[in-house]
């Protein structure tokens, strides 16, 4: 096509001065064309600016030629209006609406030259409405703020997206921050925030930041960098199902701690067949407040794609349940969520929200097969900084083995109350070990499928701690 456009300018330059030489017209007037393209930056595109009634602003990169934004009052105004690869800037300002996208679109928030750049979506003045189905649950009727569908490849940067006053006090709708849904795209320095349900519904368990799902023959391949998720009431991000690919890197999550009634929650989710990385993020505070009814993470990979390159490395996690889980309880064939990378991440503080013997909080649960947990820094684990788990298999008499053909090299374990390493298949499960380094911590490895010994009160007290298989508490 280029070629054509070039051809076609040459022809023109030689109408205009048939004097010069054929080949310096041709590379002229191709040259030039060229250049304007490559340092025009956008200057073909489309633009929208978007800015509060009665606040008109005009942003410091709005072009005013050789193309004039075009002006709304509202996201979805814009969005509607606009072609595909649009660009619509969004003023400072709130925005009391839902925005549902089916095209190609750049929406970011940006300042006006005089005032921040904080543009905030909030609920409609009535409340968040039914605007999709989850497919994966029948149907289940989602309330999105931010809904990306249609095969749409979709970047939202620069935003705040806040479910205050969403005016959902029940289990259903599902309210969603953002919504990715057979849909691509990149969310950037975004902040997604309170998708959480009043105290005396704060057990359900839906109210997501993030959520990016994919029906069977369609894709989805997400990115979620540098942003914000907090109080949501069950997941911050949340990748699901084949086809899913969602990378999550440089990204801050945050649950309640142990909020008694809440719904079990989980930082970052990758589940039921999904794939992706999860590298370089804070996550922390996600404690389900009674362990004996559920297990929460802040990463938590359940049934994830098979042997898919998934990476779980360098980020920071704690002051948790299980910080980090590799969970199958093999009800999603065949994506058990073998063949994990978890390395070089920073731990600390697993925990549990109300102290109950039988249960116990690993720093990393190990419930699959064929994992390399490699060069973490675990520090004060309630029960092992490394456990490789043999009970997801065995949760619902599936009789299928898990913990088992797994590495572990170069961690170093500071102040676990039981193990370092915890092997439930007491060698026999052909996981193996490299060097590890331990700090204060009552038996380095421990080999055992039944119980954890652990020191209680002196070094000379060691007594068993019944273990018990965890159910875990995934977003489907």
């Amino acid at each position: 096509m280029m070629l054509k456009v070039c051809h076609r300018a040459a022809l023109s330059a030689l109408k205009a001065r048939s004097s010069m030489p054929i080949t310096r017209n041709f590379t002229f007037a191709c040259f030039a064309l060229l250049a304007l393209t490559a340092f025009s930056g956008q200057a073909f595109a489309t633009y929208a600016v978007v800015y509060p009634v009665g606040l008109p602003c005009t942003p410091p990169n709005a072009p005013t030629s050789p193309v004039a934004a075009h002006t709304f009052n509202t996201i979805q105004s814009a969005v509607t209006a606009s072609k595909a690869g649009t660009i619509i800037q969004i003023c400072p300002g709130t925005y009391p609406e839902q925005v549902a996208i089916d095209k190609n679109l750049t929406i970011e928030g940006v300042a006006d030259g005089t005032t921040q750049d904080a543009a905030v979506i909030l609920p409609p003045a009535g409340g968040l409405i039914v605007n999709a189905a989850d497919f994966d649950n029948g149907g289940f009727p989602t309330a999105a703020q931010v809904f990306v569908e249609d095969s749409a490849l979709v970047t939202i940067s620069n935003l705040t997206v806040d479910g205050t006053g969403m005016g959902i006090a029940a289990c259903t709708p599902d309210p969603v921050g953002i919504l990715f849904q057979n849909a691509s795209g990149t969310v950037n320095h975004v902040a997604v925030r309170n998708q959480a349900l009043p105290p005396a519904d704060a057990g359900c368990q839906s109210g997501l930041g993030i959520f990016v799902q994919t029906a069977t023959n369609f894709t989805s391949t997400v990115i979620v960098e540098n942003s914000s998720v907090h109080n949501y009431n069950k997941n911050g991000i949340t990748g699901n199902d084949p086809g899913t690919t969602l990378t999550v890197t440089g990204s801050y999550v945050q649950g309640s701690g142990p909020v008694p009634n809440i719904a079990g929650q989980n930082g970052i989710q990758l589940g039921f067949g999904a794939a992706g990385k999860i590298n370089n993020n804070t996550v922390i505070d996600n404690i389900y407040f009674d362990p004996s009814v559920a297990t929460v993470s802040d990463i938590l990979l359940y049934d994830t794609a098979n042997n898919s390159g998934i990476t779980v490395n360098t980020n920071t996690v704690g002051n948790s349940q299980v910080p980090i889980g590799l969970i199958t309880y093999f009800d999603n064939p065949p994506n058990y969520g073998n063949g994990v990378t978890v390395n070089g991440n920073k731990i600390f503080g697993s925990s549990l929200g109300t102290p109950t013997p039988q249960y116990t909080a690993d720093s990393i649960d190990v419930c699959t097969n064929g994992n390399a947990i490699t060069n973490n820094t675990i520090f004060n684990s309630d029960e092992s900084a490394v456990h490789f788990d043999a009970s997801c298999g065995n949760l619902f008499g599936m009789g299928t083995n898990t913990g088992e053909d797994n590495v572990a090299s170069g961690n170093t374990m500071v102040e676990s109350q039981c193990a370092g390493l915890l092997d439930d298949w007491a060698g026999g499960g052909s996981n193996s070990y490299g060097t590890e380094t331990y700090f204060t911590v009552p038996f380095p490895v421990a080999s055992s499928a039944a119980s954890c010994p652990f020191v209680a009160g002196d070094a000379d007290t060691v007594r068993a701690k019944a273990k018990a298989a965890r159910k875990f508490s995934p977003v489907r």
